[in-house]
């Protein structure tokens, strides 16, 4: 039996999902909310709840029979599972192409109310990217099984629990020479975790379906720009290499040695593309669901754990 309003969430533990939480647990939504591991995890997504709005469940193969169980007695489900390189487990096509094929084909099955699912921006051009390839293959498996799914398309995603501005921040902080790829001109329309919380929290309540939505901010940014906004904010002046792509690639096969890669020859081929509107579908600006935090003002409000002082190097204003 489905309970009123209930909220599914698979990648419940994310930046978003834990800002998803948030937003509809604290309007009285019941939020059910999927991890792999509720003993690394459970703690961590429970703070982020009102107290009796939450249900946690803890899945670890994603099989029809445990998904199946959870569709039932849901009548939202969104999905916001993906990764940024692949493991031996863990491969795009799995995670970005069957996962979503098959949370989409149940919620079809058992009636779901709306389903949403999470893509990313600027990646139709990008067919030499594995990553790009495998989340427009999740787009159209997702559409073909539930045609009146919405989909969501956003820019980079940040905020002080994101794998982004934080890892070029601590990156920065230790590196005398940060390299640009293709001379730092990749243009990005960064988008902040509470803008697109509230843009899929304004999808569920006004029942928004059959949409592809590209999710930006107000600002379109260049890479190199949002390296020198990151320096900035954390008081540190580094030499900016503009490097040839030979040498960026022995630098991305380096760099995905590491266990928590910093860059991966994938995302380096990604780097080409431009991720920006792509004109083809609306945006969450056409749709009246405005996103206004600026980039440099957010990114200085966490950017402190970065500096030499901590949260005393800021000046207190009289």
């Amino acid at each position: 039996m489905k309970n009123q309003d209930s909220i599914l969430i698979f990648g419940s533990s994310g930046q978003i999902g834990k800002s998803l939480i948030r937003k509809f647990t604290r309007n009285n939504y019941k939020v059910i909310a999927v991890t792999r591991s509720i003993h690394q995890k459970g703690y961590q997504i429970k703070t982020q709840s009102n107290y009796g709005y939450l249900e946690l469940e803890e899945i670890k193969i994603f099989n029809e029979k445990n998904i199946s169980r959870l569709i039932k007695k849901s009548t939202v489900c969104i999905n916001l599972i993906g990764i940024l390189y692949e493991k031996k487990k863990n491969n795009f096509k799995i995670i970005h192409s069957d996962l979503p094929s098959l949370l989409s084909k149940l919620s079809s099955k058992y009636s779901i109310e709306q389903f949403i699912h999470l893509s990313a921006l600027g990646i139709e051009s990008a067919i030499d990217s594995n990553y790009a390839v495998s989340k427009l293959s999740g787009e159209q498996k997702v559409r073909q099984n539930f045609p009146e799914s919405v989909i969501l398309k956003p820019s980079i995603v940040y905020s002080v629990d994101d794998n982004f501005t934080t890892k070029f921040m601590s990156l920065l902080s230790l590196i005398p020479i940060m390299p640009l790829y293709y001379n730092g001109k990749t243009k990005f329309t960064p988008i902040h975790v509470s803008d697109l919380s509230n843009i899929i929290f304004e999808i569920v309540q006004k029942k928004i379906k059959n949409e592809t939505i590209e999710c930006i901010g107000p600002e379109i940014i260049t890479f190199k720009d949002i390296i020198l906004k990151i320096l900035q904010s954390i008081k540190k002046k580094r030499l900016l290499l503009p490097i040839p792509l030979s040498l960026a690639k022995i630098n991305a096969r380096l760099f995905q040695l590491l266990p928590n890669p910093l860059l991966t020859i994938d995302q380096l081929k990604l780097l080409k593309y431009d991720n920006i509107v792509s004109k083809k579908y609306k945006t969450n600006f056409d749709l009246k669901m405005l996103a206004n935090k600026n980039f440099e003002e957010q990114i200085n409000l966490y950017s402190y754990n970065w500096t030499s002082g901590g949260q005393y190097s800021k000046k207190v204003k009289k």
